[in-house]
């Protein structure tokens, strides 16, 4: 078996007293997906910002492909791609001219950047668009082209975070089609996101991320299994009722108001009989929901059962840095 791409051990960093992240450690094999999933602050993108040699590391060690980014910053940028949270183009300059002053600055020769270039506005789709300032572009189109620019030098290993933010769903299931031919390809995928469906369908492994630690890890099937209960789902309709909901359902299980206050989701061991034990409940304290539901767990599910909070891709970073 291949070394890994990525390996990150006991990595630490502190921003002034607050340790951003605290002995974090996991490996990335070689043409695979890692999902970094955490809530806001948790430590997702400053993980990201040390391993692309932004930022130093305080403590630990870190390589990607089996160059230490700490020891040799320069060598682990010709082997990277990197796409933020938000496109890093220049809106002044056209599709074909963002591309090849990427080549420029990653010192390709210039038959390569031309060859680059039009492959690239190919693949994404940007053919039609080439010739256009990007102050032009759609939002869909803006994320298409700085994914197209991380990957002007054809990196093995390809950094994105949250790279869907602020795209509509049409955009962000091009992205993902996009991102999918590179892992066939061959291309090492690490992944920052909060939006759980991406997770779920891009990432062979997940590592979910709390104040700075590794709170849990494995495939998302693992993780929906471990979890291990069944979720009872109340709808209330109303903040208010949904708190009464929530007392009369506590002594069953784990229940958490949800969906703006107005819904209440039960974590049960049984299922179909704690369906009976619902409605018994809601009848004994004189509740009338609008629904009930029984499901098997989520990835929204693990994602609240482990970080304490739902996944709220809305709620975005002020500073990009989600330390």
């Amino acid at each position: 078996m291949a070394d890994p791409a990525i390996v990150v051990t006991d990595l630490v960093k502190h921003f002034g007293d607050v340790p951003a992240v605290d002995g974090v450690s996991f490996d990335v094999e070689s043409g695979t997906v890692l999902g970094l999933l955490g809530p806001n602050g948790a430590g997702k993108t400053t993980i990201v910002r040390v391993l692309t040699t932004i930022i130093r590391p305080d403590a630990g060690r870190a390589t990607v492909l089996g160059i230490d980014v700490a020891r040799d910053p320069q060598a682990v940028r010709t082997v990277i791609g990197l796409a933020g949270q938000y496109a890093a183009v220049d809106e002044n300059l056209t599709g074909r001219e963002n591309l090849k002053l990427i080549g420029r600055l990653t010192h390709l020769k210039n038959k390569l950047i031309d060859q680059r270039s039009d492959e690239l506005l190919e693949r994404f789709d940007l053919v039609h668009a080439q010739n256009r300032p990007v102050r032009t572009y759609s939002g869909g189109m803006r994320r298409r082209l700085d994914l197209a620019g991380s990957l002007v030098n054809h990196p093995p290993v390809l950094f994105l975070d949250e790279p869907t933010t602020g795209l509509d769903p049409r955009s962000r299931i091009e992205l993902w089609n996009v991102i999918g031919e590179l892992v066939n390809d061959g291309t090492t995928v690490l992944l920052t996101t909060q939006y759980l469906e991406e997770a779920d369908r891009l990432a062979d492994q997940i590592v979910v991320i709390n104040g700075g630690k590794v709170v849990e890890e494995g495939t998302a099937a693992e993780l929906k299994a471990r979890l291990g209960q069944t979720i009872i789902e109340v709808d209330a309709n109303d903040p208010a009722l949904a708190e009464r909901v929530q007392a009369a359902l506590s002594p069953l299980g784990t229940a958490t108001i949800h969906d703006n206050g107005e819904r209440v989701a039960l974590q049960v061991d049984n299922g179909p009989k704690a369906m009976i034990a619902v409605v018994r409940a809601l009848d004994a304290g004189g509740i009338e929901p609008a629904g009930l539901e029984i499901r098997e767990p989520t990835l929204d599910d693990v994602f609240l059962a482990l970080t304490g909070q739902p996944a709220t891709p809305e709620a975005r970073e002020s500073s990009g840095d989600d330390r």
